[in-house]
């Protein structure tokens, strides 16, 4: 068995609130990360996938590829987006980044699986400081 990791990256804005709550409830809870105007990061995702490799070519699977279904299942549908109100895949979800983290892997198991591969871990970093792993 082998892991190999793919890193992409992306930027976006979101807002952390409930809508149920008063703009004060939100700041009380969330910080400034509940700012009605929105705040944005420069996230890195990590996208590591496990198997076996294939005699034939010496790769697990080729990065190009991976990194083509990344690019087309997520980083296309995020890039330069609001996660609040323009990301398809997290409508009607929490804008954070660990409900980010679990709709990516979501986005992405069944493509990894036809590449003949298992998805092993989504590592996203919203910040120097901050990142989630997330293994299905």
């Amino acid at each position: 068995m082998i892991y190999i990791t793919r890193r992409e990256r992306f930027n976006a804005a979101h807002r952390l609130f409930r809508e149920d709550f008063t703009d004060e409830e939100n700041l009380a809870i969330f910080g400034k990360c509940s700012n009605p105007n929105w705040h944005g990061h420069n996230y890195q995702l990590f996208v590591t996938i496990k198997g076996e490799v294939n005699p034939e070519t010496g790769f697990l699977v080729n990065l190009k590829t991976l990194s083509a279904i990344i690019k087309s299942r997520v980083i296309d549908k995020v890039d330069h987006k609001n996660i609040n109100l323009d990301v398809s895949f997290m409508n009607g979800e929490f804008a954070s980044t660990e409900m980010l983290a679990i709709t990516i892997w979501n986005e992405l198991f069944d493509e990894v699986e036809k590449l003949g591969a298992t998805l092993h871990k989504i590592r996203l970093e919203e910040s120097e400081n901050n990142s989630v792993e997330y293994y299905g």
